[in-house]
């Protein structure tokens, strides 16, 4: 009986012993930390964040914090804030790559960053088309072949102050709207622009989103956007990837005059961009 209990005693020692060198031997896995990247955004402006991957995922702490992909873009989240002055959160975003991005969101009302790029070398182009859509040499030989088209729109315009801008057409090909835009002079004094900004704006402000006053940002644009000269008279075209909107919506475009007072803006609503003439 005593011989049993030994072997039985030993038995069990052999094999606690070889459980332990298993445990040892076996590869531990390893733990990394990802730190989070502080970012301070605002009320009154969008904060660009450009991915080297299509966006697969994202998620936000808190619902105080608006973000959505851009319209046209797999790589480009647009974030702002819903209320000012909110309590600090987080943002994670995935991307195509499987990598992690974490973010720790602060509110201030001037960020210091509007526009930040992760990108995975220097040299790489800082936009992601969807597979399949227009690359630059198109938005660049599209936009130049509808500069030289005849005014085919009526009515959609601005004038003031010896200025005005005028859509002279709308024309789409491969998913991107093509704006051809007269920006003319007849003042003695030259006019100066600042910069074209195109928005989708709710009619309706009673509850604020993302898309309220939503900044959409040119994919291309064709003609000197510097100067208009006295007296004279410029044919711009602008590219936009394509988008339409609802009926409580419409579309803004501005152009602000560079340290002066002379802006001027047009609106389109949905009936008129599901219009647009098809371009070779």
């Amino acid at each position: 009986m005593k011989k049993i209990n030994a072997v039985i005693v030993t038995g069990i020692f052999l094999l606690m012993s070889q459980i332990h060198v298993l445990a040892q031997s076996a590869p531990q896995a390893k733990t990394y930390t990802i730190a989070p990247y502080r970012l301070a955004i605002t009320f009154h402006k969008t904060t660009n964040l450009v991915f080297p991957y299509a966006i697969k995922s994202v998620d936000r702490g808190s619902r105080d914090v608006l973000a959505q992909k851009a319209k046209g873009f797999e790589n480009v989240l647009q974030i702002k804030a819903g209320i000012k002055n909110f309590e600090e959160t987080n943002l994670t975003v995935i991307t195509a790559d499987g990598k992690l991005y974490s973010y720790i969101l602060d509110y201030t009302d001037n960020p210091s960053q509007l526009n930040i790029r992760f990108a995975k070398t220097p040299g790489e182009p800082a936009i992601s088309f969807p597979e399949g859509k227009t690359n630059q040499a198109e938005l660049e030989n599209t936009a130049a072949n509808v500069a030289n088209q005849k005014r085919t729109l009526h009515g959609i315009a601005d004038k003031k102050y010896g200025m005005k801008l005028q859509l002279q057409g709308l024309y789409i090909k491969n998913d991107v709207f093509y704006y051809q835009f007269s920006l003319q002079n007849q003042s003695t004094i030259d006019y100066g622009i600042d910069q074209f900004r195109f928005y989708t704006v709710d009619q309706q402000k009673i509850k604020r989103t993302a898309s309220q006053e939503l900044e959409i940002r040119p994919l291309y644009s064709y003609g000197d956007t510097s100067t208009v000269s006295a007296r004279s008279k410029k044919v711009l075209v602008f590219g936009l990837a394509k988008f339409t909107i609802p009926d409580q919506k419409y579309f803004r475009v501005q152009v602000m005059e560079k340290n002066g007072g002379r802006h001027l803006e047009v609106k389109l609503y949905n009936k008129q961009l599901i219009r647009a003439l098809q371009i070779k």
